[in-house]
């Protein structure tokens, strides 16, 4: 089937619309009518080949929410008019230990992305939401909550998600003490999802101005990260941090907020390694540092109806199609709050 988005042609080159051949429907596929789809930061890296894997033509965009427009003969999940959503992933092996344990995003052959990925029925290239419509397999698609505003649901289905699988994983309840170090597309999601987990949640900030929207997402503290006053303050206070900042950055003043047998959990991916940490405290108090990706699909339903059941919304600038290159020029300035959603019916196409 012929499918109509914002295509990335070359490296170089701005996105630009361009009509792409998809795959045909298979049985356990459903076609989806998109409405919108959330701009990622790694849809800017992937455009521009910064990471040195994209493949041409590209059609990026996994924060996708639509309604179902077909639906193949063996679903019985979802039929014409659901809210769905399509996050980051659209296939996995199915049958390693990963998959068994319903943790697709660890798939040991490594899952299939939204887009750049490979389709197993094609052999060609996956093709992502920036598009009026998509295939994909039902398997990885989810149910949406008709009472939230859809086009702040988008980010929650890789931002909210991303920082949900950490949050569910280490069992956060009422009345923990919760860190979050950033506050941007993924941060801004930590703090709301945390607090409204019942946590007392400590926002890390480079920035003091941002102490005031911080509080207003939810968070109880602020600490402005390069004051070592506050930092001291802070010093074993805290059960769990997600440390949300994709650049290089020293872990050893966030070990030192930490309880004994806390966790320091990283969700974004710096260009550089992180300095090596300090292994004496982790050792003397049993502290961890982890890595989490993504989520996987079940958590990704949970999400979606956590947010449903205390509307839960990302917080977005909402754009048309002809925007993206302006959204992607602000988005290397971090000049946005906090994720930017494409409104794909009203958008030139």
């Amino acid at each position: 089937m012929k499918i109509k988005g914002l295509v990335a042609s070359a490296a170089h080159l701005p996105l630009a619309t361009a009509t792409l051949d998809a795959r045909d429907m298979q049985p356990d596929d459903i076609c989806i009518d998109i409405l919108y789809c959330g701009v990622c930061h790694s849809d800017l890296h992937m455009a521009r080949n910064e990471w040195g894997v994209s493949n041409y033509p590209m059609l990026p965009g996994h924060e996708i929410v639509g309604r179902v427009l077909e639906s193949g003969h063996n679903v019985t999940g979802f039929k014409p008019g659901d809210l769905v959503g399509v996050g980051v992933m659209v296939d996995s092996c199915g049958h390693c230990a990963a998959c068994a344990s319903a943790e697709e995003q660890y798939c040991e052959s490594g899952f299939t992305a939204t887009y750049n990925g490979k389709d197993k029925y094609t052999g060609g290239t996956t093709y992502g939401g920036y598009a009026q419509s998509m295939v994909v397999d039902s398997k990885f698609v989810v149910s949406v909550p008709e009472n939230l505003e859809l086009s702040g649901v988008a980010p929650l289905l890789c931002a909210g998600v991303t920082v949900w699988s950490p949050l569910r994983h280490w069992n956060v309840k009422a009345g923990d003490k919760v860190g979050v170090v950033g506050l941007g597309g993924l941060g801004h999601m930590a703090v709301k999802l945390a607090s409204a987990l019942g946590a007392e949640v400590t926002l890390f900030t480079t920035s003091a101005h941002k102490g005031e929207d911080a509080r207003r997402l939810g968070a109880t503290s602020v600490v402005v990260s390069t004051d070592a006053q506050q930092m001291a303050d802070a010093a074993n206070h805290l059960d769990l941090i997600l440390d949300c900042v994709a650049a290089p950055h020293d872990l050893d003043a966030y070990l030192r907020t930490l309880k004994t047998n806390g966790h320091l959990v990283l969700v974004g991916i710096p260009d550089s390694r992180h300095p090596a940490p300090d292994v004496t405290p982790m050792v003397f108090r049993r502290l961890s540092i982890s890595g989490t990706s993504i989520g996987s699909i079940g958590e990704t339903q949970e999400v979606l109806d956590f947010c449903g059941q205390h509307n839960i919304t990302a917080d977005i600038e909402l754009i048309t199609g002809e925007q993206i290159e302006t959204a992607f020029a602000r988005m290397l300035k971090s000049d946005v709050k906090y994720r930017f959603v494409i409104d794909i019916k009203n958008s030139a196409w």
